[in-house]
């Protein structure tokens, strides 16, 4: 069974963790040279890939004792709140573009884009420890795909306008102070449980 709370707190964080990320700079020049449905299909098997695999791993830190879970998550989190809040931007990602418009050659750019660009990245991080704190693999990985896949979604159609809209910062501390949040919240449960 699917929790819809799980679900929409792990939308919510890893949205806002993978927003002013480089894979949806990518996605937005990749979509602007080819059609966003070849794209789009490419980048979204790569996430979900990314999402099993997190999960996956997620799913084995349950087998630990909760207090030293919870202790691990929160201390990860809080790392990833400090990258976020210390990142600097690292400009164009350089990008292999396919010779044509054909499907395969479009979503297998996409595909190993994403493969590569997100092995072991943040948001990644964040589902592994976001599947051990909630032990609910099933509504952990759908809020992260659903979300990795709007990120990809926006930034492969629409990316450019949000840009301009929601200063790139802004959407940073946001997520970063939500990071900050869950860390505090699971290093408290750790000590006081």
């Amino acid at each position: 069974m699917i929790s819809f709370t799980v679900t929409a707190v792990v939308f919510g964080v890893v949205f806002l963790a993978e927003l002013p990320d480089k894979t949806a700079l990518a996605g937005l020049v990749l979509g602007t040279r080819y059609r966003a449905s070849y794209v789009f299909a490419g980048v979204a098997a790569a996430f979900a890939l990314h999402v099993a695999l997190a999960v996956a791993a997620g799913s084995v830190l349950t087998l630990l004792p909760q207090q030293i879970v919870q202790a691990l998550t929160g201390v990860l989190f809080l790392g990833g709140a400090a990258v976020l809040l210390l990142k600097k931007d690292d400009g164009d990602e350089e990008i292999r573009n396919p010779a044509d418009q054909s499907f395969w050659k479009v979503a297998g750019a996409g595909f190993m884009l994403i493969l590569v660009a997100e092995f072991g990245d943040l948001t990644q991080i964040m589902t592994a420890n976001l599947a051990a704190r909630y032990d609910d693999p099933l509504s952990v990985g759908l809020g992260a795909v659903l979300a990795l896949w709007a990120v990809a979604g926006l930034g492969i159609v629409g990316g450019k306008a949000l840009m301009k809209r929601v200063p790139l910062k802004l959407i940073t501390k946001v997520a970063a102070l939500l990071m900050l949040a869950l860390g505090l919240w699971s290093l408290w449960e750790a000590v006081a449980g």
